[in-house]
């Protein structure tokens, strides 16, 4: 056959396409994007919510119940704001705001310049008053001698009456003049004295033992013992509190006071400190009301002091009734947490593992700001007692700082 014919019946075909691109490293790409997405919306860490716990507490099958809840303020039985005698300037303070001080510790001093100068002329007056009654003791004594020789001489006639009668009239008119002098040195030591207590006043000390708890005074200015015009002048160097003789103050409503008595135990709360139990008892009830407020003041003292309570702290109290501690006694058991930890009176959040767990509890009663939970809750679990909104089953936690 012609070569150009048989060339005529070949099939042309198209050059083939360039191989095309690899695909599976874009494929990787979008997988490992896919899968981060899913890390950060499934995965991720929760943010822990911060939440105020508390511990739940035991009770005992003796805890007696409330009868009334009040509240008032610490205070101290005895607390001084220390001033001088007289007005002065102040020269030294030796105190400090919570400096512990003793008895008759020195506390300021006050400028004594004048006072030693008058103090200088007593002691002067006072010596020269030794003098003059050393003088007149000893014509005194030399007019004695003379009275007695004139009388010997009178008896054995070898004198007159008359010599006689001035002999006896100087001697007697000296004897006066020492009575004298002698009461003038009394009154010249009485008037040191009183310089000299003068001079001990200028230093101020401390009237018991306590703590300081406010500085007035500094160097330089002046110090008076009554209110001066001008505000210029303090009236007093510090303030003073004995601290062993804190107790609270409660103004309770008239209608109430039938629930209180002499010795009556009393449960106290700091507002500082929320979770903290102080025992105390009923000191007194002042035998008297308030006609404008309708109150009584009732004094509530401490059981054990401890260096957290301060004077003007906030406090509440609950007036715990004893004829009601055999009520107990059946067996009424459990824990106590604050009421506001208790949702919807049937369960509360507990902290575990940094989590917060739904449970369920069974109620008591009221025991003044405390529920008893008698159920569903062990002593010493940490209870969540604040916390933000929202707060669910399983979510992070972390407890806040005080």
């Amino acid at each position: 056959m012609n070569t150009s014919k048989l060339d005529q019946l070949k099939i042309e075909r198209e050059p083939e396409m360039e191989s095309r691109p690899k695909r599976w490293p874009v494929a990787v790409i979008i997988v490992v994007a896919l899968a981060a997405a899913a890390y950060w919306l499934f995965l991720k860490p929760e943010a822990a919510l911060e939440v105020r716990t508390t511990v739940a507490r035991e009770i005992s099958n003796q805890t007696a119940s409330t009868v009334l809840n009040a509240s008032g303020y610490v205070t101290a039985r005895r607390q001084a704001t220390v001033s001088s005698k007289f007005t002065g300037k102040v020269v030294e303070v030796l105190i400090e705001e919570g400096m512990e001080v003793d008895k008759d510790q020195v506390l300021a001093r006050l400028d004594d310049s004048n006072l030693a100068t008058s103090y200088a002329l007593a002691e002067a007056q006072l010596r020269s008053a030794e003098t003059s009654l050393k003088e007149t003791q000893a014509l005194l004594n030399e007019a004695r001698a003379i009275f007695a020789r004139t009388q010997n001489l009178l008896d054995r006639g070898l004198s007159s009456v008359a010599e006689m009668d001035r002999a006896r009239a100087g001697s007697e008119s000296l004897a006066a003049q020492l009575e004298r002098k002698q009461a003038d040195v009394r009154v010249a030591e009485k008037q040191l004295d009183v310089y000299r207590q003068q001079l001990d006043d200028t230093i101020i000390r401390a009237p018991f033992a306590g703590v300081v708890v406010a500085k007035n005074a500094q160097p330089g200015e002046m110090i008076s013992p009554v209110s001066a015009g001008g505000g210029f002048t303090r009236t007093g160097i510090g303030t003073i509190v004995d601290m062993s003789s804190l107790e609270i103050e409660i103004d309770v409503n008239e209608a109430y006071i039938n629930r209180v008595n002499a010795g009556q135990e009393v449960l106290a709360t700091l507002d500082a400190y929320p979770d903290w139990k102080i025992p105390c008892h009923v000191i007194a009830i002042i035998p008297t009301a308030d006609r404008q407020r309708a109150t009584v003041e009732v004094r509530v003292g401490f059981d054990a002091l401890d260096p957290r309570i301060l004077p003007d702290m906030g406090v509440k109290v609950a007036f715990q009734d004893a004829a009601a501690e055999n009520i107990d006694a059946a067996g009424a058991t459990g824990v106590l947490v604050p009421a506001k930890a208790v949702f919807d009176g049937s369960y509360v959040f507990v902290v575990v593992e940094g989590r917060a767990e739904r449970r369920a509890v069974a109620t008591g009663e009221l025991r003044g700001p405390d529920m008893l939970i008698t159920g569903g809750l062990s002593p010493g679990e940490k209870v969540v007692v604040e916390s933000p909104p929202g707060l669910a089953d399983g979510d992070a936690v972390q407890e806040k700082r005080k």
